[in-house]
């Protein structure tokens, strides 16, 4: 009898979601399942280690851990906060971030917040804080403290916070927990006022590469950032990158972040209105179909077809011999060539032609200048009477 192997789905990049090469490109073996949870003298027999493989995307970058994470992915465990030194290096960084960014006064919403340790130097710098965090006991030690924290995770780019929007975010040496970064990061984008602050830090990847720290890869940390692919990242999640820089003895990356805003069309509609005002303006002058329109690039074809006017318009010139005795797309307008303003002669002639209406304009104006044509031009989103 044949037995028949389950087959397991490539594994993909928790950034781009390319599939990740089969071969490692390190793999150790007997390696401590997590960081945390250390066993008692009494669970050493049945505490084992484990294979840990780290894959490289080829499209991205990203060196990842590809699996599970550990339980305790969600919770935020930040035993070097209550080094003084790094409290004093947190409180200048603050004040320094706020200030430059003028976020003093505004909510800023900090992402696995743990016991609050810079919940209180952010409060004091200055802004007001909010923390959400998965640990219960440690949002119970926050909330005991006076700091204003929910018990929550961001897996998800759909979730919506009690408390949203936010003016500002930061998140310190947590992105590299996530199973999946850009959704997480997609979901605090979601919560955030538009033209969001982030200050988002990760451990520096090129610094131990630099340095050859071998003893840095532990399971817990499921993505290894170096400065490229950690813009990349935010990059995706809709985030615009103001700063990168490396800190604290070139350990940590630190982003400065914004939230990148939607594309604004405004302008792109009012040009809209007012080009077909101007066009229709001009085109009252003159019984219907007595007008033509000289260019049949791609600009005057919109326009035509945007403007709603091919109805009053008799043909389009163009010299492209390979348009003449062709239609124009959508709005079917005969294209003919330049003799024809002769031998069907118009009142008027809409010069559409782009780089060349100026020496579009000459021509009229030198060879058929006894026709005495009215000419405008449509130009920088302007229709120019000559």
């Amino acid at each position: 009898m044949t037995i028949k192997r389950k087959k397991h789905p490539a594994p993909r990049c928790r950034v781009c979601r390319a599939l990740l090469p089969q071969t490692p490109l390190l793999h150790y073996e007997n390696m401590p399942v997590a960081a945390q949870n250390f066993p008692t003298p009494a669970e050493i027999n049945s505490d084992h280690g484990a294979d840990l493989r780290l894959h490289a995307c080829t499209y991205c970058g990203l060196v990842q851990i590809p699996g599970t994470p550990v339980p305790y992915y969600r919770e935020v465990i930040r035993a070097a906060a209550y080094s003084p030194e790094m409290e004093a290096f947190r409180r200048e960084q603050f004040a320094d971030w706020i200030k430059q960014h003028h976020l003093r006064g505004k909510r800023l919403l900090e992402i696995g917040c743990g016991r609050g340790e810079y919940l209180h130097l952010l409060q004091a710098a200055g802004v007001e804080t909010h923390g959400i965090e998965y640990s219960p006991l440690s949002v119970a030690a926050c909330r005991q403290a006076g700091l204003s924290v929910s018990r929550a995770y961001l897996g998800k780019s759909s979730q919506r916070l009690r408390q949203a929007r936010f003016d500002a975010f930061a998140s310190f040496n947590f992105i590299e927990h996530w199973p999946d970064p850009v959704a997480s990061l997609r979901g605090i984008r979601n919560n955030l006022e538009d033209h969001a602050i982030g200050l988002i830090e990760a451990p520096n990847f090129d610094m131990i590469l630099r340095q050859g720290l071998y003893s840095e890869f532990i399971s817990d940390h499921l993505a290894y950032f170096t400065a490229d692919t950690l813009r990349y990242t935010l990059q995706t999640a809709g985030f615009e990158i103001l700063d990168c820089r490396s800190i604290w003895h070139d350990y940590i990356l630190s982003a400065t972040v914004r939230k990148r805003p939607a594309v604004d069309l405004s302008l792109i509609h009012t040009r809209h209105e007012q080009i077909e005002c101007a066009l229709n303006a001009f085109l009252d002058r003159f019984p219907p179909q007595s007008v033509a329109v000289w260019g049949a690039g791609h600009q005057a074809l919109a326009v035509i077809a945007l403007a709603g006017i091919a109805r009053r318009l008799r043909y389009v010139v163009d010299s492209a011999a390979f348009k003449q005795g062709k239609c124009t797309p959508a709005t079917h307008l005969p294209i003919v060539p330049p003799s024809t303003l002769k031998s069907d002669p118009v009142q008027a002639v809409i010069v559409m032609a782009a780089g060349y209406s100026d020496e579009v304009v000459r021509i009229i104006l030198d060879q058929y200048k006894h026709l005495a044509l009215q000419v405008a031009v449509l130009r920088d989103n302007k229709l120019e009477i000559r």
